[in-house]
């Protein structure tokens, strides 16, 4: 194994992580114990816990599949190389969070994914790994989670086809 590669394991298992729908892997962390009501919530179908964090690792080619969210996604760098975050904002526009140590580079160790926005991920280097988390608030739940799909996501921000192309899996 690759030492990059090994070190991913080693995380993966020291952290209990499992794969994640949309590529990597992912633990829950925390679920906040306060419940939002659902009259609280516009746009949301039920009662959501304030907020939650997970733990996320993206390895070697894997990539994190364009989805968007309801809630906004705060991202936090922990260790290994850089990664990118790819939103396409409603309006179009498209944009990278680089998350990482390196200053100089301009990578930060938080940024945030609007609600609504498109975003995908991937690692800046191949063949290393990132280790990082992501608090959402209201809190991830499924029912506020749409995975993109290709055609339709290409058909509706054709500018952006190559990153869509490649940040999707049908």
């Amino acid at each position: 194994m690759e030492p990059a590669a090994t070190d991913a394991q080693r995380w993966i298992d020291r952290l209990h992580l499992e794969p994640h729908p949309e590529g990597g892997f992912y633990r829950q962390t925390y679920r906040a114990s306060l419940t939002l009501p659902n009259s609280a919530l516009p746009g949301y179908t039920g009662d959501r816990a304030a907020s939650t964090a997970i733990y996320f690792l993206l390895a070697g080619d894997q990539f994190s599949a364009f989805h968007r969210l309801r809630s906004d996604e705060l991202w936090h760098f922990y260790a290994g190389s850089s990664l990118v975050v790819h939103v396409i904002e409603p309006g179009g526009n498209y944009r990278q969070l680089l998350l990482g140590s390196n200053y100089a580079a301009d990578e930060q160790f938080q940024a945030v994914v609007p609600a609504g926005c498109w975003f995908g991920s991937s690692l800046r280097q191949p063949d290393t790994f990132a280790l990082v988390g992501c608090t959402v608030a209201p809190a991830f739940d499924f029912a506020d989670f749409e995975m993109a799909k290709r055609d339709e996501l290409a058909a509706q921000y054709p500018q952006h086809r190559s990153i869509i192309e490649r940040l999707t899996r049908d």
